[in-house]
């Protein structure tokens, strides 16, 4: 796991390098949003949400980008069998994160990408007639792809890991969705 975070810092540091030697051949930032399905799969649940981005490519290799995303797809966890023990239901109330982000361009309708960041998310879980919220901070970092099928429209998909604070977990995103450039 500790080579996917080398791997995925490395590929943003080597993008802003040629970055900074190219800034001129880009004249003004590339701004585009994404819309699309992320589903989250925590170990013991999986939880899915609809997932939108905003992103600025500042250069031809570095971006940043903006991602929140609200739950729409809620799972149960059952703990182990015991005396007892009730089914509880989990659901992601939000998301969000902010990320810087290298690219990788293949060519002039497809680049790859790694990105690294910081996110916040909220979950919600009950049992028995109780309920309880709880927010974890995150460390993301993940790797996708994008392809236009025209000068402004396309479709990405991603993988992000969120490794969250103070023992809390971790969580495997994968996500696909539209892209626009404006």
């Amino acid at each position: 796991m500790k080579s996917l975070i080398t791997a995925a810092a490395a590929v943003a540091v080597l993008a802003a390098v040629p970055a900074a030697v190219q800034a001129q051949s880009m004249s003004a930032p590339e701004i585009y949003g994404s819309v699309g399905y992320a589903h989250a799969d925590a170990g013991d649940f999986d939880l899915g949400a609809i997932q939108g981005r905003l992103g600025a490519k500042l250069t031809p290799y570095f971006g940043v980008e903006g991602e929140l995303a609200l739950g729409v797809k809620d799972d149960t966890y059952r703990p182990p069998v015991s005396i007892g023990a009730s089914p509880i239901d989990v659901e992601l109330n939000h998301s969000a994160a902010i990320y810087g982000v290298g690219f990788l361009p293949i060519n002039p309708n497809a680049d790859l990408f790694a990105r690294v960041g910081y996110g916040t998310t909220e979950i919600e879980a009950s049992a028995a007639g109780i309920s309880s919220k709880a927010d974890g901070e995150s460390w993301n970092y993940g790797v996708g792809g994008r392809y236009f099928l025209d000068a402004n429209n396309g479709f990405r998909a991603d993988y992000t890991r969120q490794e969250f604070q103070d023992d809390g977990g971790s969580a495997d995103v994968w996500a696909v969705g539209y892209v626009r450039k404006f």
